[in-house]
């Protein structure tokens, strides 16, 4: 089972990463939510703890949007 996403890491990630992020959390929860639908979902706490994933990284791009923190330091190859 996947580990739940911490605000620290998330802080620590790109924009273009976050929004990676947000695209693979909302396909997994579209198949959560099918597999509730259809009676075949064995945890549903699953499903709370990836909408909370998706929020936590939603509140990590809204705090960068309005300046409450900074953008992570570009490492450059």
């Amino acid at each position: 089972m996947p580990k739940s996403l911490t605000a620290h890491d998330l802080r620590g990630l790109s924009r273009d990463q976050l929004n990676g992020k947000v695209v693979e959390l909302k396909e997994e929860l579209f198949g959560l939510r099918f597999q509730a639908a259809t009676g075949q979902l064995e945890s549903h706490g699953r499903l709370r703890e990836v909408r909370k994933d998706i929020a936590r990284i939603y509140t990590v791009l809204q705090e960068r949007n309005l300046g409450i923190v900074d953008e992570p330091a570009v490492e450059e190859k």
